[in-house]
């Protein structure tokens, strides 16, 4: 796996768990789904992503993530 996959999996997981906890526990659930979504647009602009820095600390090596 490469910082972009796991970026994109963790933001996937983060997305299905609040809308999971929203069904379940409360609809106040769905401000996480919409601040991955808002952390995903602002990297895609910016190209500054907090999980990608931390993941490339801990030795996860830097790749393609659509070859």
């Amino acid at each position: 796996m490469n910082i972009e996959r796991l970026v994109m999996a963790f933001a996937g997981l983060m997305v299905l768990g609040s809308l999971g906890l929203a069904h379940l526990v409360s609809p106040n659930w769905l401000w996480l789904a919409a601040f991955v979504g808002a952390n995903l647009l602002q990297s895609s602009v910016t190209g500054f992503c907090p999980l990608a820095i931390l993941l490339g600390r801990l030795g996860v090596p830097s790749g393609r993530a659509f070859p």
